[in-house]
């Protein structure tokens, strides 16, 4: 079992390397823009620099080394960067796909593609994988608008939606919701945090999980992958500041008509996870043990 990863800089991708280096008979190719992040790391991994959006590497490099699996992470995922540079935006997230789903189908690789609950509208959840989508920002369009072009391949393929993934990763900038509360309230910090909108966080290890045994189990179709427990970031906020022993007087909740965003969010998502409990074994962590782990490996690093 060969299998590439796309966007192995990215969170979901080191959580992909970590994990997929540990399965037997397993060769793993990375790849990303820029230098390989995890050169200290693991210094014997399998790296090779690729654009997704340059549709010539693409085919040469999935041309040389006949990946069995395609596990595309990389995607330009900030919300409001995607809505206010939409053409940019279309590149990463559609034409990057056109691409990657042609030079599959062409290959027989097994492309398994990583989308998002910003597909659906907001109206309801949690939500099954038959439910009609209706994006209300940019972001959201665009992955609908790839995982059109993944269903229409004559290749095999899976779809993987996911929903407010959390994690720490190494030399990678971003922040989220359990180690931003926990920073805040540490220093001392009031935070607003919105309680009108619901999720199913998903640890960044789970989705590795996920997306390892949808190749492992050559998955076809659309799969939801998440926590199986439902909160607002408020309610999220407070079960981080339990946690880590602060103080939760610091969390104000408001409603999203609070903060000024150029980018519209659904209210309620969240996912479904039977069909991936029983077709391919995942199991998530709850909340808790989620924040548990960061801060291991937080500590781990420090």
């Amino acid at each position: 079992m060969r299998i590439l990863i796309t966007g192995s800089n990215g969170l979901l991708g080191q959580k992909l390397v970590g994990l997929l280096r540990e399965q037997p008979n397993v060769e793993l190719i990375a790849t990303s823009r820029g230098s390989n992040k995890l050169a200290s790391i693991y210094p014997d991994l399998h790296f090779v620099p690729l654009d997704v959006s340059d549709q010539a590497q693409v085919q040469a490099l999935i041309a040389a080394h006949q990946p069995t699996h395609l596990i595309h992470t990389a995607a330009m995922t900030n919300v409001d960067e995607c809505e206010l540079n939409q053409a940019e935006c279309w590149r990463q997230n559609v034409i990057a796909v056109e691409y990657l789903v042609e030079a599959c189908a062409t290959h027989q690789v097994h492309l398994i593609h990583v989308s998002t609950d910003f597909i659906f509208s907001g109206a309801e959840g949690p939500l099954a994988e038959e439910v009609e989508p209706g994006p209300v920002n940019f972001y959201g369009h665009s992955k609908l608008a790839a995982e059109q072009l993944v269903r229409e391949s004559q290749g095999a393929w899976a779809i993987i939606r996911t929903v407010l993934v959390y994690g720490t990763a190494h030399d990678y900038g971003r922040t989220n919701i359990v180690l931003w509360v926990r920073d805040s309230l540490r220093a001392g910090k009031a935070i607003k945090v919105v309680n009108d909108q619901f999720r199913t966080p998903t640890l960044a290890e789970d989705l590795a999980q996920g997306c390892w045994l949808a190749a492992k189990h050559n998955a076809t179709g659309i799969y939801h992958i998440s926590s199986d427990e439902m909160f607002t970031p408020y309610q999220m906020a407070l079960r981080v500041a339990d946690f880590f022993g602060l103080d939760q007087s610091l969390i104000t909740k408001v409603d999203a008509s609070s903060f000024t965003q150029p980018a519209k969010r659904p209210l309620r998502t969240g996912f479904i996870i039977s069909k991936a409990q029983r077709d391919l074994g995942f199991q998530p962590h709850s909340f808790e043990e989620g924040i548990a782990l960061l801060d291991q490996q937080t500590k781990s690093v420090q």
